[in-house]
C-alpha cells in the first residue's frame, strides 16, 4: 500500500474458486495448498481485488499465478522475455495458462531486462532477476517502520541454496541464476534489506499473516 496506489505481488497457487469459505484445506497438483481465499484476505485488509491499482508476479510458474485473471483490470508489471514465455505456443513446464489468460490484453508496463520504480520515490521497485525464468523479477520494499525488505520470488527456495550453491534442474538458465544470485547477494548488502525467500516453510511460518501486515 502507497499513497499513490496499491500493488499485488504474486497471487496464489490454489486459485479462489477452489477454496471453501470453512477452513479445509484445497489441495492442487497433490502440493499446491491453501485454506484461505486472497481475495478474502485483501478484503480483510481494506484493498479488494478491484480496487488494486498494478500486479506483479515473480514469475509465470502455476505457484505464483493462481488468481491472475482476477486482477485484469489492474495494470501489469512484466518483464518481454517473461510475457512472451507466458503466451508461447506449444507445451511449457509448470505452466498454467487458464489462470492467467485475461492478462494477455490487459493494461501493461512491459520491462526490457529493466528494473522499475512502482511509484517513483525508490519505496517500491520491481527488479529484474532472471534465471530462474527467462523474465523471473524480485520485489524490494523500503518500509517505514520495518526497514528494507526483498521478496525473492523463486531466486532461491531454501536457505541453505545460498551457501551451497545449488540451483534447482528446473531453472531456465542455471548460469544465469547463478550471475542474478552474486548480483542480488551484492544488493542485500549495499540495502542492508532482509530478504524473504517466499518458498522457505520457517521464513513463512514465523511471518504476519493478514489482515496483520508489515509498513
Amino acid at each position: 500500500m502507497h499513497p499513490k496506489g496499491t500493488l499485488a505481488w504474486d497471487v496464489g497457487q490454489v486459485p479462489d474458486a477452489k477454496i471453501k469459505e470453512d477452513g479445509s484445506e484445497a489441495v492442487e497438483q497433490d502440493i499446491l495448498k491453501a485454506t484461505r481465499r486472497l481475495s478474502t484476505q485483501l478484503a480483510a485488509l481494506g484493498h479488494p481485488i478491484d480496487s488494486i491499482d498494478f500486479v506483479a508476479m515473480s514469475h509465470y510458474h502455476a505457484d505464483h499465478t493462481a488468481n491472475a485473471n482476477a486482477f485484469a483490470k489492474s495494470t501489469w508489471i512484466v518483464q518481454q522475455a517473461e510475457y512472451d514465455m507466458m503466451f508461447k505456443d506449444g507445451d511449457v513446464g509448470i505452466r498454467s495458462p487458464e489462470t492467467y489468460k485475461d492478462l494477455k490484453d490487459a493494461r501493461r508496463i512491459t520491462l526490457n531486462g529493466a528494473d522499475h520504480d512502482v511509484f517513483g520515490d525508490g519505496t517500491v521497485v520491481v527488479k529484474t532477476a532472471p534465471g530462474h525464468t527467462p523474465g523471473h523479477q524480485i520485489l524490494f520494499l523500503k518500509l517505514a517502520h520495518f526497514g528494507p525488505l526483498l521478496l525473492a520470488g523463486d531466486l532461491y527456495h531454501l536457505p541453505e541454496e545460498r551457501t551451497l550453491d545449488r540451483v534447482p534442474t528446473f531453472d531456465f538458465d542455471a548460469a544465469i541464476t547463478r550471475a542474478t544470485r552474486v548480483k542480488v547477494e551484492q544488493f542485500l548488502k549495499d540495502s542492508g534489506a532482509q530478504m524473504w525467500i517466499q518458498h522457505d516453510p520457517p521464513t513463512y511460518a514465523a511471518l504476519k499473516k493478514a489482515p496483520e501486515y508489515y509498513d
